[in-house]
């Protein structure tokens, strides 16, 4: 068996990763919304929070009512409890990857959990 996992994504609306890449501890989305689309549907989460990495193009997350403008580079946490939904702007698509992980959960961090040889 391997100790890694490799896979190339489309274009699609939605990628779910967990399958693919036999994730244990975390849930990774590729997503990609044209112009003047939105996610269906306003939404929080139990446990996970998650990571938005804007990969390219623009435009905005509603987050508790508030517009947070989204552009290529930029990188949004949202808690559990945050009440969501993505948008693309009206001239732009927008892509990004989406990091769900269980709040509190991480123990070590880089420097903590890393061997060097």
């Amino acid at each position: 068996m391997s100790n890694y996992s490799k896979v190339s994504v489309a274009n699609d609306p939605r990628t779910e990763l967990h399958d693919q890449l036999g994730l244990t501890g975390a849930e990774i989305s590729i997503n990609h919304l044209p112009a003047g689309a939105s996610v269906p549907f306003v939404h929080y989460h139990k446990t996970n929070e998650e990571i938005y990495i804007i990969l390219s193009g623009k435009g905005k997350a509603v987050v508790d009512g508030e517009d947070i403008e989204l552009s290529a580079g930029d990188i949004v946490r949202i808690a559990p409890d945050g009440k969501r939904q993505f948008f693309a702007a009206d001239d732009s698509e927008i892509s990004y990857a989406c990091i769900q992980a269980k709040a509190g959960s991480l123990e070590a961090y880089t420097a903590d959990d890393a061997v060097i040889e």
